[in-house]
């Protein structure tokens, strides 16, 4: 079952346009791949699915419902979590006040028990660090608790916006493996914007490239990885 589609996007921002026709979809317990160069439009889209952009021409839908217009809290409760470009957090308020932060639209006192849970045995070191200010974290840890707080609405969609930017390669390695296990253990399905582009192919299902606002490339992740078009664009070998 698909839980997204995009069907002949046409967004941006006010009278600029980013985005020509762009159709997508991500089926339920997949991770996708979003790759292409800076400014190919890869953000925008992720902001058309949260109804965050000017959208001209097109439909969003979620689990088969058009939420073409609806405004972003309610594509939230719908079930689509965001972790932004840069793992933003609130820097003076704690790891666990901003954890709660993303449970502000669950009325279950339980299950925002049982999320905070989910998100202390996915991460470890946020249990340790949840009395300490956002501010003091980490880069790694930081990252963290973007995604933790993602999955405090237990969405079925989870989109992550570059959140390997600025790490070192051996948390970048460690992210990725919790992406992963997300999918695998938690059977998450996440649409993933990243500039590592082998090891984002590595462990994703399908993969869309874009370039200019449009999708140029997609198939199994295996294949788009073999691709010569990719291998000279993005990978230069």
């Amino acid at each position: 079952m698909e839980v997204l589609r995009l069907e002949t996007v046409e967004a941006g921002y006010g009278p600029f346009r980013v985005l020509h026709g762009v159709n997508m979809a991500i089926n339920r317990g997949e991770i996708v791949s979003l790759i292409g160069p800076n400014g190919a439009g890869k953000t925008t889209t992720i902001k058309t699915i949260l109804g965050l952009t000017t959208l001209y021409r097109g439909r969003v839908l979620f689990e088969g419902v058009d939420v073409t217009r609806e405004p972003t809290h309610r594509r939230v409760a719908r079930g689509i979590g965001y972790a932004p470009e840069g793992a933003q957090v609130v820097p003076d308020m704690t790891v666990l006040e901003n954890l709660y932060l993303g449970a502000y639209m669950v009325k279950d006192e339980r299950l925002i028990r049982e999320s905070l849970e989910m998100v202390f045995a996915i991460f470890p070191r946020l249990k340790e660090r949840a009395n300490q200010l956002a501010g003091t974290l980490s880069g790694g840890e930081t990252r963290m608790l973007a995604i933790g707080r993602a999955l405090m609405s237990r969405p079925k969609l989870l989109l992550l916006d570059e959140l390997s930017q600025g790490l070192a390669p051996k948390l970048v390695l460690e992210l990725f493996n919790t992406i992963k296990k997300l999918n695998d253990e938690y059977g998450v399905s996440i649409l993933l914007v990243e500039q590592y582009v082998t090891e984002s192919l590595k462990i994703s299902h399908r993969a869309y490239v874009m370039e200019l606002g449009r999708i140029v490339l997609e198939g199994p992740s295996s294949e788009v990885a073999k691709s010569e078009y990719l291998r000279r664009a993005y990978l230069a070998v």
